[in-house]
């Protein structure tokens, strides 16, 4: 289960003087949403529940609040991120209950192969922690180092799917503390630096060096597949904070200058069966990295990031993961639950 601040939530709501709100959540936090529902309407303020699938800050249902007259957009599970909406919202982070100090001291051995320096990173989940995994991390002799990172994040150490600021520092190697692959591996690929994945929930730890590396040999591998294509299809998202129109136009001007075909496309949920018809050898995703990179497998034709279609083009020859980065962070202060007006 997951800390959400009912009461902090209805008090913004009151001062907007909304009436009407939409709640949209991830996956994991459907329960969540639905007893936040309940929590509001039995305060005098309307609430709907947005069914559709959402992928992060960088995805906020504010077109739709404002299309179903709500005064307000209530975005569950991530942080704040610096958009233009059409609505109030209230980022929402939903803080995991688990402590996580058991599970670094159960894997005190393991994290001591990072070297004595380490960069320590987690999740918006268990940010409100990271501070005392420092402390008991530097009782154990560990020179701690949480990182900044730049403006897409909320607070020094987070890392997202799409950036991982936080992580670049001069430490020796990474640990990461959270659940599942799809962070830590973006840390390792990232960084290019030993990378540990501490599990608070199942106190298991995973080298990601290993996992990075066979990710890579398949992105060569979607490159090589790119090496004949004549027709490519260069894509940019709809979403607010996956907009990344300069890019995906400079990709295609790069392909055009070698002797490509190359035509910009958006789209708002990327997938390759929406594509189907199209008369293209290959596409490159200028959206959110992880399409191309987690979902390649669910693609007919070769699908590629704007670093890969440089080495296709041999532009570069060195493995870089694509990130959506920010400016540099001006403050350390958190911003927890953040009202951002359009």
């Amino acid at each position: 289960m997951h800390e959400v601040s009912m009461e902090e939530i209805l008090k913004k709501l009151r001062d907007l003087n909304a009436e009407r709100v939409l709640i949209q959540t991830p996956e994991g936090l459907k329960g969540e949403a639905q007893a936040l529902a309940d929590f509001l309407e039995e305060n005098g303020i309307e609430a709907i529940i947005s069914g559709d699938i959402n992928y992060g800050a960088c995805d906020p249902a504010d077109t739709e609040a404002r299309r179903l007259g709500c005064d307000a957009l209530i975005h569950l599970g991530h942080s704040y991120m610096t958009l233009h909406l059409e609505v109030p919202t209230i980022f929402v982070p939903a803080f995991a209950k688990v402590d996580v100090v058991p599970a670094l001291e159960g894997n005190i051995n393991e994290i001591k192969k990072l070297g004595r320096r380490i960069a320590l990173v987690t999740t918006a989940q268990h940010i409100h922690q990271l501070e005392g995994a420092k402390a008991f991390l530097e009782g154990k002799g560990f020179e701690v180092l949480i990182g900044k990172g730049d403006s897409r994040v909320s607070w020094p150490g987070q890392v997202l799917g799409c950036n991982f600021s936080a992580a670049k520092t001069d430490a020796d190697g990474v640990l990461f503390i959270g659940a599942g692959y799809f962070h830590p591996i973006g840390v390792a690929m990232a960084v290019k630096k030993p990378t540990l994945a501490v599990n608070p929930y199942s106190g298991d730890a995973f080298w990601m060096e290993r996992e990075a590396e066979r990710l890579i040999r398949k992105r060569w591998a979607q490159i090589a597949k790119a090496m004949d294509a004549e027709r490519f299809g260069v894509i940019t998202s709809t979403k607010k904070g996956q907009l990344r129109l300069a890019e995906a136009k400079r990709i295609v001007e790069l392909l055009k200058e070698h002797g490509r075909y190359a035509k910009l496309m958006a789209m708002n949920h990327i997938s390759y069966p929406a594509l189907e018809g199209f008369d293209f050898d290959a596409y490159v995703v200028v959206a959110c990295p992880r399409v191309p990179i987690d979902d390649h497998e669910n693609w007919r034709k070769p699908v590629l990031t704007p670093q890969e279609v440089e080495i296709l083009l041999g532009l570069r020859e060195d493995y870089e993961f694509d990130e959506i980065l920010g400016v540099e962070r001006k403050t350390d202060e958190p911003l927890g639950i953040a009202l951002h007006g359009g």
